[in-house]
């Protein structure tokens, strides 16, 4: 795995022990979480199409607390996704790729990459707020592979 990739999942790790063993109690860390954490009841799309759910092949958590879900996402060559949201702000990671159509629920284009003018360079760090329902389709000949890194606070 990339070693910004594992400093990323290091940092992300330690943070949750961090807070876990600093002076508060369990009790108030507990407390602090379930104020500021957007729990899956918060969600405004159902539970079954969350990514991991709705588009198991695609996206594999690789960690998760209460603070974080990393997701290991993997597009094949000519492939779509299922239709599938995401409920919290991400930073991505996006480690390989090339033109993609993402489209919402009802097959709208929210974008396709053919028509950006300044094509990214891989590998590129992106953040991306809540997503509605969506389903990607790679048109390249490569996988695109990217971590995602869910924050839920």
């Amino acid at each position: 795995m990339n070693r910004l990739v594992l400093a990323i999942i290091a940092m992300v790790a330690m943070s949750g022990f961090t807070a876990q063993n600093s002076s508060t109690t369990d009790t108030e860390v507990s407390t602090a979480a379930r104020a500021t954490n957007r729990s899956k009841a918060a969600c405004p799309w159902p539970e079954n199409l969350d990514a991991v759910k709705a588009a198991p092949d695609n996206h594999k958590s690789i960690f998760e607390n209460e603070h974080v879900r990393v997701l290991e996402v993997t597009i094949a060559p000519h492939s779509k996704e299922p239709i599938h949201a995401h409920c919290w702000p991400s930073t991505l990671y996006v480690q390989q790729g090339g033109d993609i159509i993402d489209r919402d629920a009802n097959g709208k284009i929210l974008l396709d990459s053919r028509q950006l003018k300044v094509k990214p360079k891989f590998p590129f760090v992106d953040w991306t707020p809540p997503q509605a329902p969506h389903s990607v389709e790679n048109l390249a000949d490569v996988p695109m592979k990217l971590i995602r890194i869910e924050n839920k606070e």
